[in-house]
């Protein structure tokens, strides 16, 4: 109840811009430099959430000062647009990094991702940042986002889901379930455009939708829940196809999405699985 609440919170206050910085190379970049730190599962997620709504701050906060400036142009004040900009391309990499080392705290796992690990890193890109550079960057993200970092992954709704079904007495062998959602869910991320491309296709029945349904669509994308039960049923339907209804209406009957919802959902992520445009 807790997490369908926070979920309905956060989707009710979404930005235009949500979704911005999942693009598939964005999202590689953490998965692999998560990887090559040893970290948490969970921090992987956890990251790409967090570098997602601090730079959606940040262009709020860049577009706010560009109107501003244009108001203040005539007396000389203010920098400009592009200049605004090359602020957010200059430090992409830092603030990437600092999400990771602050995602990597927030996991309780014992592999922190210290400055010196970091800072190394950065140095093999060739970017020349000091230590106080670094600790700075992640007191701009702390401070951009009001300290408010501990939010909820779509990992954390679906392990929560998964020991919902449990209990509620759907017995599927729990670790190779896990582990199937677990590389679903990166697939999910690494190809996010796409499946919900064909989602969207799907819900209007039409493969040439309009700005308006594609902006109506963005609740759905961003819709962790959902992303949970789709993740879940499409697993079920890989290990257990024998399972699979009665799983898609224990899900239904625990969240209240729809059964032709989650099947939708299935849908769209096994037809880029699999790579056919076939029914």
């Amino acid at each position: 109840i807790h997490l369908a609440t926070e979920n309905e919170q956060y989707l009710s206050k979404l930005s235009d811009r949500a979704g911005c910085f999942k693009e598939t190379q964005v999202v590689e970049f953490i998965f692999l430099l998560s990887e090559k730190w040893h970290l948490d599962q969970s921090a992987r997620y956890q990251a790409v959430e967090l570098l997602e709504r601090f730079m959606i701050k940040q262009v709020e906060h860049i577009c706010k000062s560009s109107r501003e400036n244009v108001k203040s142009r005539e007396q000389g004040e203010g920098s400009s647009w592009s200049s605004l900009k090359d602020q957010i391309y200059d430090t992409f990499v830092l603030r990437l990094v600092s999400c990771i080392q602050l995602a990597s705290k927030l996991s309780l796992h014992y592999n922190i991702v210290n400055s010196d690990t970091a800072l190394k890193f950065l140095q093999s890109l060739k970017y020349s940042y000091t230590k106080q550079e670094l600790l700075e960057s992640e007191l701009a993200v702390l401070k951009t986002l009001h300290f408010q970092i501990n939010m909820s992954t779509p990992l954390a709704y679906m392990e929560l889901l998964l020991e919902v079904l449990g209990h509620n007495g759907c017995l599927l062998p729990a670790k190779p379930l896990h582990q199937m959602c677990m590389q679903l869910l990166d697939f999910s991320y690494l190809t996010r455009d796409t499946i919900y491309d064909t989602l969207l296709k799907i819900a209007i029945e039409n493969s040439t939708p309009s700005k308006l349904q594609v902006a109506k669509f963005l609740t759905v994308k961003e819709d962790f829940m959902l992303l949970a039960v789709g993740i879940i049923s499409t697993s079920v339907f890989i290990l257990n196809p024998g399972h699979w209804k009665q799983v898609v209406e224990h899900l239904n009957c625990i969240t209240g999405i729809t059964s032709q919802s989650i099947l939708e959902f299935s849908y769209a992520v096994l037809k880029h699985i699999i790579g056919s445009t076939t029914p």
